[in-house]
């Protein structure tokens, strides 16, 4: 990989040169914590690339590929050989960017990758692998990975974050974030089991709203104790306002029995707990993080052949603007508005968006995300919260992935954020000690801080 790739000019490589070995705070993914605290040499390259990721398994669906290339039996060797096939034709796509890198970076290999490759480069990558032992914990500690917020369900037991917390040779700080998805997704099938199971973790047999509200407190006390500073909401669904409490219990019974809930009924519920859950943020100075404009597993035989996030899932219509201002306005006139981040997957959404985080403190956009993560879809998300907001404030880069590999993609951001920096350098006679001190505070620096210290958003008591 060229030193200069996506560097533009002479200042975009000297703004780069004063980032690009700054340590990485990864504060949303989906690695599992289990292999983090297990260590287990990986086996190859084909397991380590295409054994849980589904951006890889959509692009190879594209391409025509068998699904046993895919999702199936066959050897790792020969899924590689398919992948190879299928990325030496994507250009333009993220992909193909970032397996370079990471081939680049951890490998030390800068062989082009297509099918008359393939064999060469996993025999090359697999000789690395064994001479160095390589595992999750010496990935993560070559990517210079500081901080880890894994994502993690509500009812979770937590006990490999509590085992790696234990080991003090492993530096990397490694915490849960809660996901409560499966508590807001009350019409989902199961829901009533999950409410269970739920109970169960919490000591106590859930009934009703208030028994419900316990659980969670006490699943909420238990993450901050394991260091959770994030919960990570990804539900399709955004409420339309904040309902109350005797509306909600209504759907919560009527779930619990095990009927089918309407679309209707889902909002009710969903904008009751969210304000409940927000409240409980804010006191435990958790960060709420939003994902929205998302349709999940849009491809409901490929759902069911190959389960839930096998790759068809899509950009969601636009999110009524006017719910988001209703719902964040509820909460901050309640005082039960959390620090939050906004990850929006429609770019349509990306300019109003801007403007309504930014006319509550404390609300922020998020990184350009999933189908967004791309040369064009980062600089378009931090133009335009630059030209609508406060750039200033951004967190910067994570990489929502399940690839211990995936680190690279903090490379590839921080160059696309120093060309652009130094675009405002040139054209707009932006300070150039400004544009230094941007490039370090949206790699690391706000992230850094945010993640070592309390909430500072607090103002009086709780409203009910």
């Amino acid at each position: 990989m060229r030193e200069n790739y996506l560097l533009d000019n002479k200042l975009s490589e000297e703004l780069y040169e004063g980032i690009k070995n700054l340590p990485i705070i990864d504060y949303h993914c989906h690695l599992v914590p289990q292999e983090i605290y297990e260590d287990k040499v990986f086996d190859n390259i084909g397991q380590m690339w295409l054994g849980a990721d589904h951006y890889k398994w959509r692009l190879m669906r594209q391409a025509g590929v068998d699904e046993y290339y895919i999702t199936g039996s066959a050897p790792w060797r020969e899924k590689f050989r398919k992948y190879a096939e299928t990325i030496s034709l994507c250009g333009g796509n993220p992909l193909y960017t970032w397996s370079m890198m990471e081939l680049s970076l951890y490998f030390g290999i800068d062989i082009p990758l297509n099918g008359e490759t393939a064999d060469e480069i996993y025999d090359l990558a697999g000789k690395y692998i064994t001479e160095t032992q390589l595992s999750p914990r010496k990935l993560i500690e070559k990517a210079k990975v500081e901080y880890i917020a894994t994502t993690d369900d509500p009812a979770d037991y937590l006990e490999y974050h509590k085992e790696i917390a234990k080991d003090k040779n492993f530096k990397t700080i490694v915490v849960p974030a809660f996901r409560p998805d499966n508590l807001l997704n009350i019409d989902k099938k199961g829901y009533s089991d999950y409410i269970k199971k739920f109970g169960v973790r919490a000591g106590l047999h859930i009934d009703d709203i208030g028994d419900l509200r316990i659980a969670i407190r006490l699943a909420l006390d238990e993450f901050v104790a394991r260091g959770c500073n994030f919960a990570d909401h990804g539900i399709e669904d955004f409420p339309s306002k904040i309902y109350p409490r005797e509306e909600a219990e209504k759907v919560f019974i009527k779930a619990l029995l095990g009927n089918d809930i309407t679309k209707e009924e889902k909002d009710i519920f969903i904008g009751y707990l969210t304000n409940f859950l927000a409240g409980e943020y804010k006191k435990r100075n958790i960060t709420m993080q939003l994902h929205i404009a998302v349709k999940r597993d849009a491809n409901s035989l490929l759902t069911k052949t190959c389960g839930k996030d096998a790759g068809s899932d899509c950009i969601g219509d636009i999110i009524d603007g006017t719910r988001i201002m209703s719902v964040l306005d509820t909460l901050n006139n309640k005082n039960k508005l959390p620090r939050t981040i906004i990850y929006n997957l429609n770019p349509v959404m990306n300019s109003q968006l801007a403007a309504i985080c930014g006319s509550f403190r404390g609300v922020v956009p998020g990184a350009a995300w999933w189908f967004c993560d791309h040369k064009r879809g980062i600089l378009n998300m931090m133009e335009t919260m630059a030209e609508e907001g406060f750039i200033g404030a951004f967190y910067g880069m994570l990489t929502d992935s399940r690839s211990f590999l995936s680190y690279a993609r903090h490379d590839y951001f921080r160059r696309i954020l120093c060309s652009l920096l130094s675009k405002w350098v040139i054209e707009d006679d932006f300070p150039i000690e400004s544009a230094k001190t941007l490039a370090y505070k949206i790699a690391y620096g706000n992230i850094k801080e945010h993640t070592s210290k309390a909430d500072p958003v607090s103002a009086g008591p709780e409203i009910q």
